[in-house]
């Protein structure tokens, strides 16, 4: 473990810790009300009140890194049923600035979206920006990819970005390491990640109108994720986050750490499994506990002429295509199936950018309906079936299903075969 710091020895002070028992006193502006839970896994339908809407979970929240989804209006995204998407704290902090997106009343006002923002703390991009980065006890170092200037990111710093951002959730700064990282270097940001939790919660000016949630990390060591896991969840924060995942790591270390951290989290408090967005990672880790997923697949994806579909993937690229005058998915409802085929998307590929518009379109609405369609089986209390369904439609044949997820969800009573 690290050793104590300055940093640490004012986190201590007797008027920090009174003012962090006055702010984690203070009601949080969120409300989690469990709808429905299945009888055989560890899933649950919830609904998520947040101050701009309700939230129906499980959800998966779209990426907008500046304040838009790339190749998707903010009308579009609210037509598909979106109810929450994510804005990225680390480049609007860099561009356009906290100043400018606070007079205009917030990330909301700025991208004018009516609906939930979940903001990222910045913290990623040591991973992301590994190479721009150094991290010590104050905070993360960077220096800009846009100017090259050096700029300390401390968890005051990012708080202070979010308040002006003016999210509903808030995430706290973490250090986070690359999850296949092993050694001493994951129990030190695994102590560190605690810490800085403090100084985030009692750095918040907006307690009452944003959520800070906590994020769980310890790498693939069980016993650090579970040391981490007791420490935060004695932090009263709104919600809680299973970070330092979906990194490279192999798959049957994933899902282990997702149910064991599912295992110790609050029943009462939201559960977002960061960075996941992959179809059948999603419908496993729903059985596995997990309420809130977010990652930029569906809409990068979309920028290579790749559209997902119940079977996987459809390449609108391939040559297969060129005559073919169905839309992506004939039981599809989102605006780009109702109007366009395959030929169309394959002739506009090739010479305007309109075709990856069109794409991220239907992604999305892919991504969207999954969970919608996801939350109803457990509603109706037939979710095991809809599993069942779901990997035979994925999958030719039993063969093909991952053996990582016939085990993860065998550990929650599911047998596929």
């Amino acid at each position: 473990m690290a050793t104590t710091t300055a940093c640490e020895a004012q986190i201590n002070a007797p008027e920090n810790s009174m003012h962090l028992k006055k702010v984690l006193s203070t009601a949080s502006p969120l409300t989690l009300r469990i709808v429905a839970e299945c009888p055989v896994t560890k899933a649950r339908a919830c609904e998520l009140i947040l101050p701009h809407s309700p939230v129906s979970t499980p959800v998966f929240m779209p990426v907008g890194t500046q304040g838009t989804m790339k190749g998707i209006t903010v009308d579009q995204l609210d037509a598909l049923g979106c109810q929450i998407c994510l804005g990225n704290t680390y480049h609007l902090g860099m561009r356009p600035g906290p100043e400018l997106i606070e007079k205009a009343n917030g990330l909301h006002g700025f991208m004018n979206w009516k609906r939930n923002l979940l903001t990222d703390s910045g913290g990623f991009q040591m991973v992301s920006l590994v190479e721009l980065s150094e991290v010590t006890e104050q905070g993360v170092k960077f220096k800009s990819p846009y100017d090259g200037k050096e700029i300390l990111l401390t968890p005051e710093k990012s708080i202070s970005i979010q308040n002006s951002l003016g999210s509903d959730i808030m995430m706290q700064l973490d250090d986070v390491v690359s999850s296949t990282v092993t050694g001493p270097r994951v129990e030190e940001a695994m102590h560190r990640s605690v810490r800085w939790l403090d100084r985030c919660i009692a750095a918040n000016k907006k307690p009452h109108k944003q959520n800070l949630f906590a994020i769980i990390q310890g790498g693939l060591n069980a016993q650090l994720r579970k040391t981490c896991l007791d420490e935060m969840t004695k932090r009263d924060v709104p919600g809680f986050a299973i970070g330092g995942l979906s990194g490279g790591e192999e798959k049957d270390d994933f899902w282990r750490m997702v149910t064991l951290s599912t295992d110790h989290l609050p029943r009462e408090k939201p559960r977002y499994l960061m960075g996941v967005g992959y179809a059948v990672d999603l419908v496993v880790c729903v059985a596995l506990g997990c309420d809130m997923f977010d990652c930029v697949f569906p809409t990068r994806t979309a920028r290579f002429g790749s559209a997902l579909v119940p079977w996987g993937s459809l390449q609108v690229k391939s040559k297969q295509y060129a005559k073919d005058f169905n839309p992506i998915d004939p039981d599809c409802e989102c605006p780009t199936c109702k109007r366009h085929s395959r030929a169309y998307l394959h002739a506009l590929f090739k010479n305007d950018t309109a075709a990856m518009h069109h794409i991220t379109v239907h992604n999305i609405c892919y991504q969207l309906t999954l969970m919608r369609s996801v939350r109803q089986s457990i509603v109706d209390g037939c979710f095991p079936d809809f599993i069942r369904t779901f990997m035979k439609r994925m999958f030719s044949s039993p063969d093909q299903y991952p053996s990582w997820a016939v085990d993860a969800l065998a550990s929650v009573n599911i047998t596929l075969h």
